[in-house]
This record gives structure tokens, C-alpha cells and sequence, in this order.
């Protein structure tokens, strides 16, 4: 039979764009006809796709009892540890066999995984070492063993697939002994039919906009630093200080991201970000979310003009795809994912990660408002042909029926 038994290992099934990839995969594969189950750290019920929540998805945690930090420090070796109790859990306590398991995020797991006798597909979302900075020597000798074991592990799976050419290109230069592996490439999909809901009854906990707001700007990302979300709030400033005072009025901000109160980087930035908004003088035409359903996102998709995508050397970044597939256009840093997602001019503006570059796209929506329709219109086309969830469901599924023959 071409029915094979998968198994997912993750270290936390949160809200995030890796967390959404691995709902995806397992949900692809599930409606091909495969048996999936799913295996983590954490899973909290009331922080998770509602796929992993309502029991289409079986997933069973393990070993959250350990620490994620010591004093806030030591995060990814504290995730390593809890990755690999995980996978001596499924391995040898969980009395479940698999033909393959997709493993991602932490490779370290790999060799315990092997003792499975189950193919290893590895995903590789972006090489963890370049995650993280080395400022001091201390920081450089406890990183070195983990950079080490991260390089030699992922040279262990059957497969390994990325999620863009970027990333593939990242890999080969990070990794140099594993120069013979030449990493499939596996594009994040879009769930079409869930984007086209309805709803327009969804009651929000976010209030709705005065008529006045003609254009919406919308940033959708996590409360990290490295997501630069202050640039969305520094364009919107310089924006501002370019319109008179009717248009002023017409424009709008809304900064809407993942938030979970157990991660102090979230906490703070989310303060920071609220500072700086108040310094430039623009808070009453900011809006703060934090953590929302997914009918909410898309609602907050339906109300905004364009998406503000600000990160830098963003591997994939799964928004903007949301967002086009919405017939919203992006205005996104011309690096990374971007580059194979927003066609410049067309479906979006690709530009330098400055304020005036982002002012400056975003005057052009607020100057030309058919704009967002032509260019909307684009980027939903352009979805629709590359990143469908079928073409997603295809390539995973013969990915997984080689490596298991």
C-alpha cells in the first residue's frame, strides 16, 4: 500500500510560522491517506492552531516538565534537551512504530531518531547558529559544541528540504561539510479554503476603524527584535509628517503580532514599540494587538490596505503570501524570502530597510487608492499558481513515499 505511518517532532507547537508549516505538512499528508501523529515539548491548548487543538491532529507531549531557560540563559541548549527527551519518548516509551519521521528546527535529535529503523526527513526552516549572536568568549565556547552537533546531525537525515532557495543558498555556506547534500526545496503553503471564509459576523476584540480611515497600513508579526517592527512604526511617522491634515486622517496603523507572556523579549518590546510610537507623536493613530485568532487575521487582512513586512533576510516569511492571497499588496525589505515572494512593482514594493524607503510605498497606496485593487488582484493570482496548498500537498507526499520505498 502507498499508506505510511509519519510521525512530526517539534520542540513547542505554539503560534508561529514554523508551528503553521508543520500543521500544514501534517494536514497534507493526513489527507493523502498517510497515519500522523505529532510529538513536542509544549503544546498549551489555549496558545495553538485550532488543527492541534480539536483532535484532527494527535499530539502527544512530552518532557515539559524541563526547563526552558537557567536564569534566562541558555535557551537553545535547554530546547536541545528537550528536543532529544521528545524524541527518546517517541523512540522508545510512546510504543508507536513510524516508516518516516519529519523532524525540525533542532537536528540534535537525529541519532537518538535513527535507533526508530523510520526514514529521517529533516526541515530546515534556517541554520540555528545563524540565529544567534557571539559577542563574548563565553558565548562563542557554549555555542561551539552546539554549532558542531547541529552541522554533523543534519548530515544524518535521509533528506533534508528547506523552505526557499535563500535558505538552501544559506545552508550550503553555513554548512560546508555537508557540500554532497543538495537540500530539496519545499515552499510554505497557503490553506486557500480557510482564507476564504466569511467573516464578516466574527465579533473581534479590536474595535472597527472610523470611516474617516481610508487607508490601513497592517504589520503581522511576532514581538521579537530581529523582526524590526520599529520600522514600521518610523515609516509610518515620516509618512505623516508628508500629508496635510485631511489625509492625515485618512491613514492609519495597525502593529498586530504574536504574543506570549512566558517570552520576556515579547513583554519588552511590545513597551518599547508602544515608547517609540509616543515619541513620534502618532500613538492615536496606532493600534497595539497582541495574540489573535485566525479569523481575526483575517479580518484585520480584509480591513488594511497593504501589509508592512519589515524583517530583514526573513528565510520564507508565510504573511506575505497571506496577505497577497487576500488581494493585499505587500511592501516588504528586499532580502530574503521576500525576493522569491513579492513581485516587485506588481504584486508589492520591495525595498531598503529604511523609514523614507517605506514612506515612500506606502504615499504611493495612499496618493493612487486603485492601486491596492490592480496590484491586489496580482498577488492573489500570483499565490493561487505558486504557493497552493496542493502543490505543497504533492511535493511533500512524493518526498515522503521515495524516501519510504
Amino acid at each position: 500500500t502507498n499508506m505510511v505511518r509519519v510521525a512530526f517532532i517539534h520542540p513547542d507547537l505554539g503560534i508561529g510560522g514554523a508551528e503553521r508549516l508543520i500543521v500544514d505538512a501534517a494536514m497534507a499528508l493526513k489527507s493523502r491517506g498517510h497515519i500522523i501523529d505529532l510529538f513536542t515539548a509544549h503544546h498549551d491548548p489555549a496558545h495553538c492552531f485550532q488543527e492541534t487543538r480539536d483532535g484532527t491532529l494527535k499530539v502527544h507531549c512530552a518532557g515539559d516538565w524541563l526547563p526552558r531557560h537557567f536564569i534566562y540563559k541558555g535557551y537553545a541548549l535547554f530546547a536541545y534537551l528537550r528536543m532529544i527527551y521528545v524524541a527518546f519518548y517517541l523512540v522508545f516509551f510512546s510504543g508507536m512504530n513510524f516508516d518516516v519521521i519529519i523532524c525540525d528546527q533542532i537536528s540534535a535529535c537525529i541519532p537518538i531518531l535513527r535507533w526508530a529503523k523510520a526514514k529521517i526527513i529533516f526541515y530546515c526552516h534556517f541554520p540555528d547558529q545563524l540565529l544567534t549572536q557571539r559577542k563574548t568568549w563565553l558565548k562563542k565556547a557554549y555555542r561551539w559544541p552546539i554549532d558542531t552537533l547541529e552541522e554533523k546531525t543534519t548530515g544524518m537525515a535521509d533528506v533534508v528540504m528547506v523552505n526557499s532557495n535563500f535558505t538552501a543558498n544559506v545552508f550550503h555556506s553555513t554548512f560546508q561539510s555537508l557540500s554532497h547534500i543538495n537540500p530539496s526545496v519545499l515552499y510554505p503553503s497557503l490553506n486557500f479554503t480557510f482564507f476564504d471564509r466569511d467573516v464578516s459576523d466574527i465579533e473581534t476584540s479590536f474595535s472597527l476603524l472610523s470611516d474617516d480611515v481610508k487607508t490601513v497600513f497592517l504589520s503581522i508579526n511576532r514581538y521579537e527584535r530581529k523582526k524590526n517592527l520599529s520600522l514600521a512604526i518610523s515609516a509610518f511617522g515620516k509618512l505623516l509628517e508628508t500629508l496635510d491634515e485631511d489625509h492625515k486622517t485618512a491613514v492609519y496603523l495597525i502593529m498586530a503580532g504574536g504574543y506570549d507572556e512566558r517570552v520576556v523579549e515579547n513583554r519588552e518590546y511590545y513597551e518599547e514599540l508602544k515608547s517609540l510610537a509616543e515619541e513620534l507623536g502618532i500613538s492615536d493613530k496606532v493600534t497595539f494587538i497582541r495574540s489573535f485568532s485566525d479569523l481575526e487575521k483575517i479580518h484585520l487582512l480584509n480591513l488594511s490596505t497593504s501589509l508592512i513586512y519589515t524583517p530583514s533576510n526573513e528565510h520564507f516569511g508565510i504573511c506575505p503570501l497571506e496577505a497577497m492571497y487576500m488581494h493585499r499588496p505587500v511592501i516588504a525589505v528586499k532580502s530574503g524570502g521576500p525576493l522569491e515572494t513579492v513581485c516587485d512593482g506588481k504584486t508589492g514594493f520591495l525595498c531598503e530597510a529604511t523609514a523614507e524607503a517605506f514612506a515612500e510605498k506606502m504615499l504611493y497606496f495612499v496618493q493612487n487608492s486603485s492601486a491596492k485593487f490592480e496590484m491586489g488582484d496580482n498577488a492573489n493570482v500570483h499565490v493561487r499558481e505558486k504557493f497552493s496548498f496542493d502543490a505543497f500537498t504533492n511535493k511533500l507526499d512524493s518526498v515522503v513515499k521515495n524516501v519510504n520505498n
